[in-house]
């Protein structure tokens, strides 16, 4: 199943082609895109979403989004979807068509199925690795052009690290910075846990700023937990009490597994942090 809508309101076959050829998105990876989960007709995290994909725009310099536009094809997906309690809608935002200095942006909304794979690692936990990405942690304030920080379409080099986890035996990835300290992975964002306190690695060392991690922080805080957003060093992933991967459709994952070396048993952690974040939206 699968729900294929336009920002001006139009519904389309997702079976049939609707991008140029010569759409920047498909050329030049030259777009941002957001990816939300929707949970019996209830998109989560909609706003800090939306935030996001504003954020990402301009930072590459695209026209601003239209918020209410994007509200209303989100809903239109929504009321048009026909499958399981589960969406995962993925918001597109391109530069639109090469060559055009008038070219509208080319905007649009895919609702679909949540893959048998990602409701098993929500269940089961995964095994990861680390990689380095070959990046500082002070070079997002150096180089801004290099889009650190942006949910850009441009994700080959993550899907490259992701393939080299399967490589490993492994299927994610805990992307390291030259110093060692942990920055995010591919898709996701890293939680670590401590007794009471959760850690995640603050934004400005180039990161996405994650709207799952920041919706778990809010309701376990809600809940007796302390959080804490500061950078930490990888070296520390193996002797923590838990740690889990945080995104949107894949909610809290819990890692069992890093770099070949089993982690702390952290199921009950797991089932206690998920049930918190998930009765928000109960």
């Amino acid at each position: 199943m699968r729900v294929l809508a336009f920002l001006d309101g139009t519904l389309a076959d997702p079976d049939q082609a609707h991008l140029r050829v010569d759409d920047l998105s498909v050329l030049r990876g030259d777009g941002v895109f957001e990816t939300i989960l929707v949970t019996d007709g209830r998109p989560r995290e909609l706003g800090p979403h939306l935030d996001r994909l504003a954020r990402s725009a301009a930072m590459l310099d695209l026209p601003e989004p239209d918020r209410a536009a994007w509200e209303r094809v989100v809903q239109l997906v929504i009321d048009n979807w026909s499958g399981g309690s589960e969406i995962a809608l993925k918001l597109v935002y391109t530069r639109g068509v090469e060559g055009d200095p008038n070219a509208t942006p080319t905007a649009f909304a895919l609702g679909m199925e949540i893959d048998e794979k990602v409701k098993r690692a929500r269940a089961e936990g995964i095994a990861a690795v680390t990689l380095e990405r070959g990046i500082g942690t002070d070079l997002m304030e150096r180089a801004p052009w290099l889009l650190l920080g942006a949910k850009s379409l441009s994700y080959a080099v993550n899907m490259a690290a992701v393939r080299e986890a399967a490589r490993r035996g492994a299927s994610d990835v805990i992307f390291t910075a030259t110093d060692g300290s942990v920055l995010e992975g591919p898709t996701s964002a890293v939680i670590l846990v401590r007794g009471r306190t959760l850690y995640t690695p603050p934004p400005t060392i180039g990161i996405l700023p994650g709207t799952t991690q920041g919706d778990v922080f809010r309701a376990a805080e809600r809940a007796g937990w302390q959080t804490v957003v500061e950078s930490f060093p990888a070296s520390e992933l193996t002797s923590a009490d838990a740690v889990f991967l945080a995104s949107s459709v894949r909610k809290v994952t819990r890692v069992h597994t890093l770099d070949g070396q089993p982690l702390a048993d952290s199921t009950e952690l797991h089932a206690e942090l998920a049930k918190v974040y998930d009765s928000q939206y109960d």
